[in-house]
């Protein structure tokens, strides 16, 4: 999907510079622009955001340089264009494209919930074993919330059911049965950052405690 994103992107800026340049008939330019900005995309995303987001911006250039190397391909069929005064259509082009792009890249940010998980399962415990979080820094500084529950989920699994981003941090994880198994459920969910006061609770309305707390 991320790589699908930068291909639309891309294609969008082949097609503004390549009507941009009609009036100087200079239309090999197009996919060196678009080829540059790929590059500065993953250079962006590799030193400047760096970690699991740089990752997702050295994507989005890669789909740009696609879009780039398409464009340098149907150069050949465009031979018998010559530079000329932008028309209606041209003028549309060009005033739509740049929204589209930033559609897309607005479109693109809402999809960005701000966490992931990194694992779930069932662990082996001791029947004692409390309902628990657990946090810890993991790269570039971003966090995880080791959650896991006690003796009587045995056998269940944790799902995440929403992460609350807007002001303070909420995590509400669901209990779901998946068959007959042993052990009790853990799930570990990376987040770009926690805003305190956490919370963890279940979609039952039961609030987790902090390991420390227990």
């Amino acid at each position: 999907m991320i790589s699908l994103v930068g291909f639309i992107i891309g294609t969008c800026i082949f097609l503004f510079t390549f009507i941009a340049l009609k009036k100087t008939g200079k239309f090999y330019l197009a996919p060196i622009v678009t080829f540059l900005i790929a590059v500065l995309t993953v250079l962006y995303g590799l030193f400047k955001v760096g970690g699991f987001e740089g990752m997702g911006f050295g994507i989005i250039g890669v789909g740009i340089l696609i879009a780039a190397m398409v464009g340098t391909l149907l150069l050949p069929f465009t031979n018998g264009l010559k530079k000329s005064e932008f028309n209606k259509v041209d003028k549309s082009i060009l005033f739509i494209v740049p929204v589209l792009i930033f559609a897309i890249i607005g479109w693109a940010i809402t999809l960005d919930e701000g966490y992931w998980v990194n694992e779930e399962g069932v662990i082996e415990a001791d029947k004692d074993t409390p309902s628990y979080y657990e946090v810890s820094t993991i790269s570039e500084g971003m966090k995880q919330i080791y959650i896991q529950l006690g003796e009587k989920y045995e056998g269940k699994h944790l799902e995440v059911k929403d992460v609350k981003t807007l002001g303070n941090t909420e995590v509400t994880v669901k209990v779901v049965d998946k068959g007959k198994e042993t052990g009790l459920p853990f799930i570990k969910i990376g987040l770009d950052k926690i805003v305190e006061p956490l919370v963890i609770q279940t979609t039952d309305g039961e609030i987790i405690k902090s390991k420390f707390n227990n």
